[in-house]
């Protein structure tokens, strides 16, 4: 906030976007209009299948739709004012709509981080002890693992979100972004950002960190498991179940270690908006085509939803 003599003056933010090339407004926007529109029916209709297919009634479907629902929830709260930035002249949000929009983008980051990481757990447990799995992965666990994902990612939120708050802004202010990142906000401050980009950088590094640390000894103790196993076909079969969780994790991962934690001042404007259409829009799209492409159960309830469909217009 902004004090001027006795009022209280709310900033306002402008978001450049990709305003720089104006030729590319339209093609932009019907690009990310298709994509916005395959998250959608891609994260709603995995939830769909997988609610009406009694087959994914499983634990690692179970992961999966909550997964889907992160995605869904991310692209919603970007792309449609990403979409409304490229053909609208006017390009302002204001401050408190720009602060929910990263608290809420913050929440469904975190989640999904630690979502990815209970997701490789489950495979550990499936791949290594399966004979216990159905003991170890209770639906208490589960439900935990998963009501911790969101509550971390509620605490992450609000903790940066408050530090924010904290700091004061000028009347109005360019962001040279399509979204309200922390480190984009910090950088239009009229205050001394040092304690919050600290705090970002610890928060970031902590999650990649522990996430990361969980995923990896997972998949190490997976891979010598498999190593183990005398018959290949076996090994090839629990590889290719593993492969469309360490797809989505390599993607999603190795994008935000590059945006926030590998601090690099040199990094330009147009890498650090690429990279946040990376993973704030390509990568919401991509995960129900990773996992349902791979799946025979999937693919096979879809084509019955389809036909069902085809078959009520036709009569």
């Amino acid at each position: 906030m902004l004090s001027k003599g006795n009022q209280s003056i709310i900033p306002t933010f402008i978001l450049l976007g990709f305003s720089e090339y104006p030729e590319l407004q339209i093609p932009l926007f019907l690009v990310f209009l298709s994509t916005y529109t395959v998250t959608v029916v891609g994260n709603l209709g995995m939830i769909i299948i997988i609610k009406i297919n009694p087959k994914l009634h499983t634990i690692m479907y179970f992961f999966l739709s909550h997964l889907s629902f992160v995605d869904f929830c991310y692209s919603t709260i970007v792309t449609p004012k990403l979409l409304e930035n490229l053909i609208a002249e006017d390009r302002t949000i204001p401050f408190s709509g720009c602060i929910l929009q990263f608290c809420f983008a913050c929440i469904f980051a975190v989640t999904e981080t630690f979502m990815l990481a209970a997701m490789a757990y489950d495979r550990f447990v499936a791949v290594c002890n399966p004979l216990l799995y159905t003991t170890i992965m209770s639906q208490k666990l589960c439900v935990l693992l998963v009501a911790g994902s969101y509550s971390w990612g509620i605490v992450c939120a609000l903790t940066l979100t408050y530090f924010l708050l904290a700091l004061s802004y000028c009347e109005s202010s360019i962001i040279n972004n399509f979204i309200c990142d922390y480190s984009v906000i910090v950088s239009v401050s009229c205050s001394d950002p040092h304690i919050s980009q600290m705090l970002c950088f610890i928060i970031a590094i902590f999650n990649e960190g522990s996430s990361l640390m969980i995923i990896l000894l997972s998949y190490i103790l997976i891979f010598i498991t498999v190593m183990r196993m005398p018959s290949a076909s076996g090994r090839q079969k629990t590889f290719s179940t593993c492969a469309s969780h360490l797809t989505a994790i390599t993607i999603f991962h190795g994008t935000i270690v590059f945006l926030y934690c590998i601090p690099n001042p040199k990094t330009s404007w147009l890498v650090v908006k690429v990279a946040s259409v990376f993973y704030t829009v390509v990568i919401p799209m991509l995960n129900p085509l990773i996992y349902s492409l791979r799946n025979k159960d999937v693919k096979d309830t879809f084509r019955k939803l389809v036909v069902t469909k085809l078959l009520c217009h036709s009569i």
